[in-house]
């Protein structure tokens, strides 16, 4: 976390993204500050809607400065029909900051499509990845797991598996800290001669691959959520599925377990003991924690927060934005595809065997 001796980070928010913009925004900017000691924000919005709630919150009046952005993308709008007409909205004014130097990163709760549409059109890629993924940690049996590709790329080719591996391992060692993190393939099974050609080719890259990454190998969906590696990896179709069967899961968990507890006087009596534990629990799993999704290889700090979020939910997106560009997450992704080579690609029919 950013401690009150870090280099000044500015933001770029988006103030009229999400279902309860602009409200939840401003809210979530100022719980923020609770823990962020250093960031200042440009917030683009409708300046009649945004300007008194900033007003309204004492420590964010000094820190934030509210330009006036006539547009809002829609939530159902096409990503192409965004990129085309959006070019006054909150959002892209908010991404044309950073492309600007204005901002060091981005943070939007709108609308996923448009948001990667227009990231991706103003801030290129870089150099050696072909695809941006979405990426986002999800708690586990040990620890923490980092998951991508979320939904950004349905189809996806063994080069752009690899490319997520390199920046997934990336992120869990900057971001996450971790040392020298694992790095698995998702896949319908452990052995070698399961799976599409696309995750066999892959794994054999990345098991011949001069860079430093622990490849663990293939995993499956129960390994996500037991920590089995720290990285899992797969394209956008598999890993969206596998984020709403999640939240689906807890949502339904949470339901079961209330009607439980309250479903008799000793049922009550017992909820009213094992309280404590039940709220740390809640606390571990409250996907709100694990808000902001980072969309990495673009040349530029990007931040997704859920559309649903609430300002507490919103808060962790903005402190991952300032994360990323404190830990320099992007100059670490460049160094290792400069160090990546692979060579020809290998046979996956030789090298499985």
């Amino acid at each position: 976390m950013i401690g009150p001796t870090a280099r000044p980070i500015t933001l770029a928010v988006d103030a009229m993204g999400g279902d309860r913009a602009p409200q939840i925004v401003i809210e979530g900017m100022n719980r923020a500050l609770d823990s962020l000691k250093n960031v200042r924000f440009l917030l683009f919005g409708r300046s009649d809607d945004v300007s008194p709630l900033v007003t309204s919150c004492r420590r964010l009046r000094a820190l934030v400065e509210v330009r006036h952005a006539a547009d809002v993308v829609a939530s159902g709008e096409r990503p192409s029909v965004a990129l085309r007409s959006g070019r006054k909205s909150s959002m892209r004014q908010a991404i044309d900051a950073v492309a600007a130097g204005e901002a060091d990163g981005v943070v939007s709760a709108g609308n996923t499509g448009a948001l990667m549409a227009m990231a991706k059109f103003v801030f290129k890629t870089l150099p050696g990845v072909d695809r941006p993924a979405i990426a986002a940690v999800f708690p586990a049996l040990c620890g923490r797991t980092v998951m991508l590709d979320l939904g950004a790329n349905v189809n996806c080719g063994a080069e752009n598996l690899v490319q997520f591996a390199v920046m997934g391992e990336v992120f869990a060692r900057n971001v996450l800290g971790l040392k020298h993190p694992s790095v698995g393939l998702l896949n319908v099974g452990e052995e070698d001669l399961k799976g599409n050609d696309a995750v066999k080719k892959a794994a054999a890259i990345l098991q011949q691959s001069t860079l430093d990454i622990r490849f663990h190998g293939f995993v499956e969906g129960n390994d996500i959520a037991m920590g089995t590696v720290d990285v899992v990896v797969t394209d956008g179709f598999s890993g969206n599925i596998a984020l709403k069967t999640a939240e689906g899961t807890a949502r339904l968990y949470s339901h079961h377990l209330k009607r439980a507890l309250t479903s008799s006087p000793l049922a009550r009596l017992g909820a009213l003991f094992s309280g404590p534990a039940l709220k740390k629990m809640r606390k571990r799993f409250d996907p709100r924690v694990y808000d902001g999704a980072m969309f990495l290889g673009l040349n530029g700090i990007c931040v997704k927060s859920h559309g649903g979020t609430d300002a507490f939910g919103f808060s962790n997106a903005i402190r991952v934005a300032a994360d990323l560009v404190a830990d320099g997450v992007n100059e670490g992704i460049k160094q290792d595809f400069a160090c990546l080579s692979t060579g020809p690609a290998p046979d996956p029919k030789v090298a499985t065997g």
